[in-house]
């Protein structure tokens, strides 16, 4: 996850859950110097910051490797650095959910209603309710983000969302389709479980999840809140253009992408997951890699949390993350019980890095084109400045100041757009391109968004 906006991500490139297409292959964790060349190249080509890798072989041995910086003074780059996890905390929040369960204190059928206060609503649909478990297995009907979601400082956009602009959404929301009917990413769901079942234990999220997952697996370095000390031990995050940007603080959707952790605590975690009988929570987590929803990719299902790429030549269940200045990815191979765990300090996506370690004919993705800036008349600019709506929760703002474009989507920081023609333009955050159409009457109509993968039309509304 990024904890950003599904579709906002498409403009600074934070997250894509569009599955890879993994070919067949024996899934042997490869040598250290093949690993050490990945990370590597990950620096030189993609420009990323610092990576920290960890890689559990099948017999249980753990390794890790380094490449890069932290950049926060003379902190080095090792197992202890910590990195914000951003998604990857889904896991741990349905992980909750699991334990939760197994102690009769909910159940996976249960209305998240019954542990919401009485003046909260929670919208149904057909006399359908939402329960526990379709907000786990995302598909719960609600959005991606709620439309009340307006950061007072981009920089750090969860900062301020409260508890009551949660439910006075929640309250004023009406679904568009059948609840469990379709998979759709949601940060606004899973940080709604995340507050339902701390509610339900009658403490804070980060407490019940530290008392019942992170202290029974020794996890001493996972954490929400950072005190002076472990905020030394922080890499700083940074855009894909290598600034230094702000951390992410999520405290009222924090099931969603809270977590900072380092790759030795994400050893015990993984650990636990590949090992269903590893006591005391190895049953437990197995749960949460049940297939529960399908996708629009044929390859690809969803547990609790996880998601899982079904290919010719195995399984790979596997979560990524993405914050402001951080980029992380966790995934296992069940069967061959191997398992990778790469964090980042850069914005800039190791998806690719952590698959490829895991199989490695999943292929390395190639470094972005350069673009090139071109000189174009200011006073086009102005024929752009608008409102595009990109999907129901996601609206991208277009401004000019300076005789340069600006562009803002929901929650996301405002950045400038650099000309390659009169009506296309790129970001030097990421491979991201926008162009703008016109009608026949050479009025702007829409805006396209092109990124690696695919694109989207957002229509202009104002």
């Amino acid at each position: 996850m990024s904890v950003m906006p599904r579709r906002a991500s498409a403009l600074i490139a934070v997250l894509t859950l569009a599955a890879p297409v993994v070919a067949a292959a024996q899934r042997i964790l490869p040598p250290d110097s093949t690993v050490q060349a990945v990370l590597d190249r990950q620096i030189k080509v993609k420009g990323t910051v610092g990576l920290v890798v960890g890689l559990i072989d099948a017999d249980g041995t753990r390794r890790t490797f380094t490449a890069g910086k932290a950049d926060n003074g003379d902190l080095p780059l090792d197992g202890n650095t910590l990195f914000e996890i951003g998604s990857i905390t889904k896991t741990f929040t349905t992980g909750l959910l699991a334990e939760m369960a197994s102690r009769g204190e909910v159940r996976l059928d249960q209305p998240v209603q019954s542990l919401l206060p009485a003046a909260v609503k929670i919208p149904s649909r057909n006399g359908r309710e939402i329960t526990l478990l379709d907000l786990a297995s995302v598909s719960s009907g609600l959005p991606g983000m709620p439309n009340n979601f307006k950061p007072v400082d981009p920089r750090n956009p969860y900062a301020d969302y409260s508890v009551q602009q949660l439910y006075d959404f929640l309250n004023g929301h009406t679904l568009t389709r059948d609840i469990g009917s379709q998979y759709e990413y949601s940060n606004l769901g899973m940080g709604l479980l995340g507050h339902a079942l701390a509610l339900k234990a009658g403490t804070s999220y980060f407490d019940v999840l530290n008392q019942r997952i992170l202290r029974p697996l020794g996890m001493r370095d996972t954490w929400i809140e950072l005190s002076p000390a472990l905020r030394r031990r922080l890499a700083l995050g940074h855009s894909p253009a290598g600034a230094v940007v702000s951390n992410w603080d999520i405290p009222t959707l924090a099931g969603a992408g809270a977590l900072r952790s380092s790759v030795n605590d994400m050893f015990r975690f993984l650990a636990a997951n590949l090992d269903s009988t590893s006591k005391p929570l190895g049953r437990i987590l197995g749960s949460t890699h049940l297939k529960r929803t399908e996708t629009a990719n044929p390859n690809l299902t969803v547990g609790m949390g996880w998601h899982i790429i079904k290919t010719p030549g195995g399984t790979v269940v596997w979560h990524n993350g993405g914050t402001g200045g951080y980029r992380t990815f966790t995934g296992f191979d069940p069967v061959r019980r191997v398992g990778v765990i790469v964090l980042s300090n850069s914005s800039i996506s190791v998806d690719d890095v952590g698959l490829h370690l895991l199989d490695p004919a999943v292929p390395l993705t190639p470094p972005p084109p350069a673009r090139k800036e071109v000189a174009i008349d200011p006073a086009v600019l102005p024929a752009y400045a608008g409102t595009y709506q990109l999907d129901q929760d996601v609206v991208i703002t277009v401004t000019v100041a300076d005789g340069a474009l600006w562009v803002e989507a929901t929650g996301q920081p405002k950045v400038r757009a650099f000309p390659e023609s009169r009506t296309s333009f790129f970001f030097k955050e990421g491979p991201v391109v926008i162009a703008f159409v016109k009608d026949a009457n050479g009025t702007v109509t829409q805006l396209v968004v092109r990124q690696p993968g695919g694109e989207a039309v957002a229509k202009k509304i104002r």
